[in-house]
């Protein structure tokens, strides 16, 4: 096995093994921003800089990367990693721009800088996996179920990925409106879960998985659940305390009549 075969699979092997501690832990410790920030987490950035930071890997290295490999030319390789590209400008550009212009709550205390610094290694590490299956270890010429799984696969990641945008941009213009402090948001997926964002973000990496087709987007999945299932949780026990009898009762967690 070359260098590059060992590096990539005990990236891999470390995304899963990684996946059941960060649930774990998240059940008793939530990172301490947004609703749930907290002092002692020293110095902190603005919110829209902090998800430019911490998102970008996911765009400059996917495109450094992506040349490096042997598919580079490949137009089933260039179509697989645009979705994936896609996301992340939303998440990376569009977001942050979104927030500064809206001048949130969290602008007012910051954003814990060592959070921002984990999440930037994690993209790196994730970025890497994905952007290095993609380009030069999948097998594109002997995989003749391709066109379906990407067909079936895109259909779930735009999906999911109209849900996060939507929700994002209601929760936005929500921290905009006047009258200061958080607010019941309402209308779309809000009816039904109390984090519809994180319940379309799940959507689309598992339709990020049917069309990779890869333990990479695989094992992504796994901790994209990992991390935002338990923080679903904490963040609709937090809306249950805030709000008592007025917060709607019959709203899940994260996801739609079951958690």
């Amino acid at each position: 096995m070359s260098l590059d075969q060992n590096i990539y699979h005990y990236s891999l092997l470390s995304l899963f093994v990684a996946a059941p501690f960060t649930a774990l832990s998240l059940l008793f410790l939530q990172a301490p921003y947004g609703k749930h920030r907290r002092p002692g987490w020293g110095p902190t950035i603005s919110p829209p800089l902090a998800w430019f930071l911490m998102e970008s890997p996911t765009l400059w290295l996917t495109l450094l990367l992506f040349p490096m490999g042997r598919h580079r030319s490949s137009p089933k390789a260039q179509l697989l990693i645009s979705p994936f590209l896609l996301h992340y400008l939303h998440r990376t550009i569009l977001y942050p721009l979104r927030l500064h212009r809206r001048r949130e709550r969290e602008t007012a205390t910051g954003f814990p800088a060592t959070i921002a610094a984990l999440a930037f290694l994690f993209n790196l590490w994730n970025s890497y996996l994905q952007a290095r299956w993609v380009s030069h270890h999948a097998d594109y010429e002997t995989d003749s179920w391709f066109w379906w799984r990407f067909s079936c696969g895109l259909a779930v990641f735009a999906s999911g990925m109209a849900v996060n945008v939507r929700s994002d941009m209601a929760l936005v213009a929500l921290k905009g409106e006047g009258g200061g402090g958080y607010k019941i948001p309402r209308g779309g997926l809000f009816w039904l879960v109390s984090c519809p964002n994180y319940f379309g973000e799940i959507v689309e990496w598992l339709g990020w998985a049917l069309m990779s087709w890869a333990w990479a987007g695989l094992g992504f999945f796994l901790y994209c659940c990992a991390n935002l299932v338990p923080r679903a949780q904490a963040h609709h026990k937090w809306y249950l305390e805030k709000f008592g009898e007025d917060y709607p009762k019959k709203r899940k967690a994260v996801i739609p009549f079951v958690y």
